[in-house]
This record gives C-alpha cells, structure tokens and sequence, in this order.
C-alpha cells in the first residue's frame, strides 16, 4: 500500500475507535460522581485513572486494528477486523448499562460477552499479524479487570445497580 493510503488507513481505524470510545463516554458524562457513591473494594482504582488508562488502550487497538488492515485489507483481514469492530461496539455499550442506565447484572454479562470478543479478536489478529495481536493484551488484561470491579460494585451496591 502506499503511503498516503497507509496514512488514510490509520486516521480511518483511530476515528472508528475514538468514535466508540465517544460513545462510551457520552454515557459516562457523571461516571466520576457516581462512581464516588459507590461501594468500593480496596483494590478499586480512583476514578481519575480511568480516563488516561482507556486513552492508551483505545490508542493500541486502533493501531493494532491498523496493522492488521495494513497487512491485508479489508477483503483479507474481513473475519478478524469484524470480531474487532463488534468487540468495540460492545465496549461502548458497556458504559450505557452501567453508568448511563445502571443495570449492574446486564452490564457483568455484556463484560463478559465482551471478554469472549476481545480473545477472538486477538486470536484472529494472532493469525495476520502477532504484534496486533500483542498490543490487545492490555486491554484484555484492564477488561478482565472491570469484569471483576463490575462484579463487585454490582454486588456490593443492589440499591444503585
């Protein structure tokens, strides 16, 4: 691919995630205040964590999705860039259940629906390009965590959640 093409590709793959990402975080609008009613475990990040760890998470997906792309377009990569857009869908609709609508039970189960995509996805760019796939361990590493935070607040908190 040319250069100019490469470059269109990774601005197209940065909008999509950030796009989701704007998603999420249109939910998330009061996240830090609700969050600070909530029941906590000691092993709870603060709320000002969460902003800059997803930023750097966001920025490696788009580009390990890039990647991926780059290797070998959309027609090549098809089944893996698609368990990626899916997986981000997903990731977006979590903040909806939880902060936005504040279904804890839904949003543990969508969390570890989202699990299960993260995996495929990096499965599938395991098989195109390993270092795409490298770059998705941390934010399967940060979901696996949600997923228990999630389990958690939902069970310590029935009145809110």
């Amino acid at each position: 691919m040319k250069g100019s093409t490469q470059s269109m590709g990774l601005l197209g793959w940065v909008a999509i995630t950030f796009a989701a990402a704007a998603l999420g975080a249109w939910a998330s609008t009061s996240a830090a205040s609700f969050y600070a009613t909530l029941a906590l475990p000691s092993w709870a990040p603060p709320a000002s964590v969460f902003g800059p760890v997803w930023t750097l998470l966001y920025a490696m997906m788009a580009i390990a999705a890039w990647l991926v792309w780059r290797e070998r377009g959309w027609r090549g990569a098809r089944p893996a860039l698609s368990f990626y857009l899916l997986q981000l869908a997903i990731n977006a609709l979590w903040s909806w259940l939880f902060f936005g609508w504040k279904l804890g039970a839904l949003a543990f189960i969508e969390i570890l629906v989202l699990l299960v995509l993260v995996c495929a996805t990096i499965v599938a760019f395991a098989r195109i390009r390993r270092m795409a796939a490298l770059m998705l361990l941390p934010y399967l590493a940060w979901i696996s965590f949600a997923c228990a935070l999630n389990f958690w607040v939902w069970q310590a908190n029935p009145a809110a959640l």
